[in-house]
Order: C-alpha cells, then sequence, then structure tokens
C-alpha cells in the first residue's frame, strides 16, 4: 500500500500546549501559580466546556474564580500556567458573567487548534479524576499530587495514572473502493457511513486490532496495514490510531449485533453523496481525515 501522509493536524492534537511536565513535582512552584494573576483556568461543569458563542467559539480562561474543585495543571501557554477547573459541586451550571457551558463534542470543528487542545486534555483529566477516588489496588483513598497528574493512595501508597484507551480506526480499501460500516449507535436519521474501529485487546499489536477488528464487524480480511495519524478523543478518555488497511475479499459478512449494514463504495459514490442519500463522518473526526486524505492521494 502507498503511504499516505496527512493533510493536516487533527482536532484536540498538534502539541501548541506546552504541558512543562518538569513542573507538576515542583509543589512551591504550583502554590505560587494556583495565585497568579496571571495565570488562568479552565471550568468544567459536569464534562461541559465554558465557551464563548459565536461562529468560533474560544475556551473561556478565567482569572481564578470562587468555586472551588478539583484541579489539574494543564501546563503553559506564552508562560501561562493553565489550570482545568472541576465545578460540578452546584446543580446548576455557575454563572461567571461570560460564555456557557456546552457539550464540547458538538463544538470541536469550530474550535482554533491551542482551544481544542487545552479543552481536550482538560475533560480527559478531570473525568480521571472525578471516576478515580479509590485506588484499584486496595479500594483505600486517593489524593491528587504532580500537578493532579498522578493519584496516590493514602493507604497503600500506590500511585495510579491517567488512563488512556488504545482505539484503532482504520479505512479498509480494495482497487479503487473503501469501505464503510454504519454502526447501531450512529443516529439512523442522519445516515452516515464511516471508517470501522475498535479498542485494542491485551497482547495484541495495533496492526493486528485492525485485522481483528475488520474481521469480526465486517467478515473482509485484511493484508497490509499503514499508519496514518493519531487522535485524541477525551469522550471519555480514548487515542484514535488511524490506519488504511488492504481489503483481501469483497464478501461482507456483517455481525448485525454491533453494525447496522457495511457497503463498499467507489469514489463516484462519495462524490455523489447527497443525491445518493447518505453522509460521512463530521469534518473534526480522524475518520472523515482519513476518507479525505485517501480521496485525495489518486
Amino acid at each position: 500500500m502507498r503511504i499516505i501522509r496527512p493533510s493536516r493536524l487533527n482536532h484536540y492534537g498538534g502539541g501548541l500546549l506546552e504541558r512543562a511536565a518538569h513542573l507538576r513535582a515542583d509543589t512551591n512552584w504550583l502554590d505560587a501559580a494556583l495565585v497568579s494573576p496571571v495565570s488562568r483556568f479552565v471550568p468544567f461543569w459536569r464534562g461541559k466546556a465554558l465557551l464563548t458563542p459565536g461562529e468560533v467559539p474560544r475556551a473561556v480562561l478565567l482569572p481564578k474564580p470562587p468555586q472551588h474543585g478539583p484541579w489539574v495543571f494543564l501546563g503553559l501557554v506564552e508562560g501561562a500556567p493553565i489550570f482545568a477547573l472541576d465545578v460540578s459541586t452546584p446543580e446548576e451550571p455557575p454563572a461567571f458573567g461570560v460564555g456557557e457551558f456546552v457539550d464540547l463534542r458538538a463544538m470541536t470543528a469550530l474550535l482554533p487548534p491551542l482551544d481544542a487542545e487545552i479543552l481536550a486534555t482538560a475533560r480527559g483529566m478531570l473525568h480521571w479524576r472525578a471516576t478515580h477516588k479509590y485506588c484499584p489496588a486496595c479500594g483505600g483513598a486517593t489524593a491528587p499530587v504532580r500537578g493532579g497528574w498522578v493519584l496516590h493512595c493514602e493507604n497503600c501508597g500506590r500511585e495510579n495514572f491517567p488512563r488512556t484507551d488504545a482505539a484503532v480506526i482504520m479505512l479498509v480499501t480494495r482497487g479503487g473502493k473503501l469501505l464503510l460500516g454504519q454502526s447501531h449507535r450512529f443516529p439512523p436519521e442522519r445516515n452516515f457511513y464511516s471508517t470501522l474501529a475498535g479498542f485494542v485487546e491485551p497482547g495484541e499489536s495495533l496492526e493486528d486490532a485492525v485485522r481483528r477488528e475488520v474481521l469480526e464487524e465486517v467478515g473482509v480480511r485484511v493484508g497490509e496495514v499503514v499508519y496514518h495519524s493519531s487522535q485524541p478523543w477525551p469522550f471519555p478518555a480514548s487515542l484514535m490510531l488511524g490506519f488504511y488497511a488492504e481489503g483481501l475479499s469483497d464478501e461482507i459478512v456483517l455481525e448485525v449485533e454491533e453494525m447496522r449494514d457495511a457497503r463498499w463504495f467507489t469514489r463516484e459514490e462519495i462524490a455523489n453523496r447527497k443525491a445518493l442519500g447518505f453522509n460521512l463522518p463530521p469534518n473534526d473526526s480522524i475518520a472523515r481525515r482519513l476518507i479525505d486524505d485517501w480521496l485525495s492521494a489518486e
């Protein structure tokens, strides 16, 4: 298979946030940063981000608000410390006089790259903090250390680190056709077809995960597997690893409990999808990037 390079950065990625991991264990520096007038806080209320409205929404970066809650040091932006702050305790979203709390997934494609990366990191870390209050080894209570990036068990001393679930997402191609499927999780009214995907199992390579998932979901055997790019996906804590995969057979045998449909599409059918009554994944997804880059490569 030919190597197809990413045409641009995937949403939520890019490395624009200076993570400054060396400062996480510096408690004196963190104490000073928490009260510094140049520091900024990214509030989340029950998984929703505080954004300014408009055609190009922006993350709201506040001076330290009066609400207290779990926080995580995210890194530096032009030297200014940036913290994530969980303000989920009130039953209603707190009012800060600017912006509104919205579902991040609905706004991703509109966000500037740096804002998207900050919000993705904040959401993923705060979700981990909220769901890992107790040690998985002994059940003891955990306390945050190292800027919120480690949860220390106060009973057995175990250090618990953030979890990221590796998932493969792949565009299977054969000749001039590409294989797209429709999961039962997709809203039927949107009628969109996407690349196949699945989580990597313990003891499994990424390439083997691609082959297994495709075979399980649609019964197509896969040969060569070529890496394309990755995308953090903080809903709640996945890393999507994108690949192109060479289909070795045409027949589709659908896993009906998981998939509603799957088909081979020609370039012409993709180009005429509106007339044919189907849609592709959203522009902010790595699934769409895999499709678009393949279509542009030949």
